[in-house]
């Protein structure tokens, strides 16, 4: 069985298992090779390097060696901050002479972002003065994929800094999402007030911070761009968190506590989700793009719908849709007895 990758973290942050074996190798002066299978975070960070003689053997740096090399390496980049400030200072002083004639000096209320860099940027400083909620839906999360895995890198760290503020995360997924380990695991690595929540169809990805500010996709652009709107207009942001706190309610729990959500003679939450787009006269792939799955997959479950039901046609099968009964909302009483906590159906 593959072990799991060692998680990525800075020397303030020294894991467990390094922190243990380090002392370790103080104590006794070096320590094999192999022993820092679980914690290579030591010789990454420069605690441990290899013996000269022996390159089976792992031999400690001298504490004293490593913080000062450290805080040399802090007193260099605050250095280095303190010239950019400089040189910022230096850049803007004479622009801030020219005076232009109806030119906004406040804060845009819409400010269109034209990259994915510009855009995390941009979160990130919203993200580093907030203090109390950040709101988000997230309709695919593709961490498969290198900018996927740099993007959920970059977030984890955003949000626990913004958790340990003591700030509160709200989280709404796709159902799609949940087969992705990694959608479980950044709730396992968080510490604070976090939970998710998932609905078969969910609104664009959005980001809302602090009900101040809120991050879209430009949907009015090509297919492909990378282009997102900052949002700091109050009634927008009012708009938003509302369908969001409409969106949750309806929503099904999976973290802290997932929810189970009941078959109903024999027809699993998702086919009941595929049946109300059927009814609706979608065809397959419109049905496979709203709920964010492939075709494929869109015409397994309907087609497992069909023998469930007894159809034998397209026609027939929405037919015995309406005549099942599987699309008339649950009543308060039967939501609440039909729900176990269990891992989210699939």
């Amino acid at each position: 069985m593959t072990p799991a990758p060692h998680p990525d973290h800075g020397l303030e942050e020294l894991c467990e298992p390094a922190s243990t074996l380090y002392q370790r190798a103080l104590r006794e002066g070096h320590v094999p090779s192999a022993d820092a299978a679980n914690a290579p975070c030591l010789v990454d960070l420069g605690l441990l390097h290899p013996a000269v003689d022996d390159l089976d053997r792992l031999e400690p740096v001298a504490p004293s060696v490593a913080l000062h090399r450290l805080l040399r390496g802090a007193g260099e980049r605050i250095a280095a901050e303190r010239r950019r400030e400089e040189r910022l200072t230096e850049l803007f002083e004479p622009l801030l002479r020219v005076e232009t004639p109806g030119m906004r000096t406040d804060t845009p209320t819409i400010n269109v972002l034209l990259s994915n860099k510009r855009t995390n940027q941009a979160i990130t400083e919203a993200m580093a003065t907030a203090s109390q909620e950040l709101l988000s839906v997230q309709p695919n999360c593709e961490y498969g994929t290198e900018n996927g895995r740099l993007t959920h890198s970059i977030a984890m760290d955003r949000d626990q800094a913004l958790l340990d503020r003591g700030a509160r995360i709200r989280t709404l997924y796709q159902a799609t999402t949940l087969h992705q380990p990694l959608v479980f695991a950044r709730y396992e690595k968080l510490s604070g007030d976090a939970e998710a929540r998932f609905l078969d169809e969910v609104t664009d990805r959005i980001l809302i911070i602090d009900r101040t500010v809120a991050f879209i996709s430009d949907r009015t652009r090509p297919t492909g761009s990378d282009i997102a709107l900052e949002i700091r207009q109050p009634a927008i942001i009012a708009y938003f968190v509302s369908t969001f706190e409409r969106l949750w309610q309806l929503a099904t729990p999976m973290y802290p506590q997932s929810v189970h959500r009941p078959s109903l003679n024999g027809v699993t939450p998702r086919q009941r989700a595929i049946a109300a787009l059927l009814v609706e006269g979608h065809t397959d792939a419109v049905i496979a793009t709203r709920l964010g799955m492939n075709v494929r997959t869109a015409r397994v479950h309907i087609a497992k719908l069909a023998a469930t039901l007894g159809s034998e046609s397209r026609a027939q099968l929405g037919y015995l849709i309406g005549q099942s009964g599987i699309l008339e909302p649950e009543s308060e009483s039967g939501q609440r007895a039909g729900r176990e906590p269990s891992a989210p159906e699939g």
